[in-house]
């Protein structure tokens, strides 16, 4: 009977022990291949693991939608988003932005590129846009920031363009896909970013040699971290102590830092980080509206007066 009395409340306090522990699963967007991502950040999450008492494991997805879904269903509590991937799951996935990446240089940002071949004749946007229709083009991921937000804006749409129009064939894929297909001639042209093509230079530099860029975007804010926003207050302190002051001073905590993407650390940060690429997001669709002409005046007068009106609330 004792016996009994003991495993029952063993039983007990193991249920107990248990429902207060929290796991947290930590997605990674995907902008290279799960293998290399899980190379360079899984040192990170043990350690997050080990100084917070989180049980923390590693989420992927085949795509960025995935994490993003996955915080909106709660399969995914904390990760690492792109701005634009970032504004879809602070919008419709529960997530706020806490922190942001900060650059081992001291940049502030990075940069989207289009790349060609080596050996390609194109050497300017220019080139790219007027021989659009004999060239095919490697798209990124709909929710990357530097894949597809940004060169849809700057390098097409302000040019009065469509990627989905101008090429003879579009694909999708992520950056380490699209600066491989580049190197292997398998696509004309694609979209990448300045942060990937360090990484390509670093594991395949045989590869590297074979890309030329012909366009350079402005400067991207980097990178947010995001977290589901009814965690516990007490879950959400521990993340974030962690997180602004990992790699501070520890030596080995800063090569972990170098090898995800060339960081010093992170710093605090907020939702107000996304302002700049609603932005983008919104004069991107003004751009289109005003060009499309399927739309009469009076639609595309009351549709811009609309997105015009949410520039105002943004500014």
């Amino acid at each position: 009977m004792i016996k009994k009395l003991c495993a029952a409340l063993a039983i007990g306090l193991g249920m107990t022990t248990g429902a207060f522990a929290q796991d947290i699963n930590f997605g990674i967007i995907s902008t290279e291949a799960t293998q290399n991502l899980k190379q360079d950040w899984q040192p990170l999450i043990d350690d997050m693991s080990r100084q917070t008492g989180l049980k923390v494991t590693a989420f992927f997805a085949p795509d960025y939608a995935g994490i993003i879904e996955g915080m909106r269903f709660n399969k995914v509590q904390l990760g690492w988003f792109g701005n634009k991937s970032a504004m879809e799951a602070v919008d419709r996935a529960s997530g706020e932005v806490f922190a942001q990446m900060v650059n081992a240089d001291g940049t502030r940002g990075y940069y989207s590129h289009l790349i060609v071949h080596k050996d390609s004749p194109l050497n300017t946007l220019d080139d790219v846009l007027k021989n659009g229709k004999s060239l095919s083009f490697g798209n990124g991921d709909p929710n990357s920031t530097s894949g597809f937000l940004v060169p849809s804006y700057y390098a097409f749409a302000q040019h009065k363009v469509d990627a989905k129009s101008l090429f003879k064939l579009t694909r999708s894929a992520n950056h380490e896909t699209n600066a491989l297909a580049v190197a292997n001639k398998q696509v004309d042209v694609a979209t990448n970013n300045s942060e990937n093509l360090d990484k390509v230079k670093e594991r395949s530099p045989e590869k590297f040699k074979e890309i030329k860029i012909v366009w350079t975007s402005p400067l991207i804010p980097l990178d947010p971290l995001v977290m589901r926003r009814d965690l516990p207050e007490a879950t959400k302190a521990k993340i974030k102590n962690f997180f602004y002051n990992y790699a501070k001073t520890d030596a080995r905590e800063k090569e972990i830092i170098m090898k995800i993407s060339k960081l010093s650390g992170f710093k605090e940060s907020s939702d107000k980080q996304l302002i700049p690429i609603r932005q983008l997001d919104l004069f991107g669709q003004r751009t289109k509206i005003e060009a499309d002409a399927a739309l009469s005046d009076a639609d595309k007068k009351t549709r811009m007066a609309e997105i015009d009106k949410k520039l105002s609330a943004l500014n």
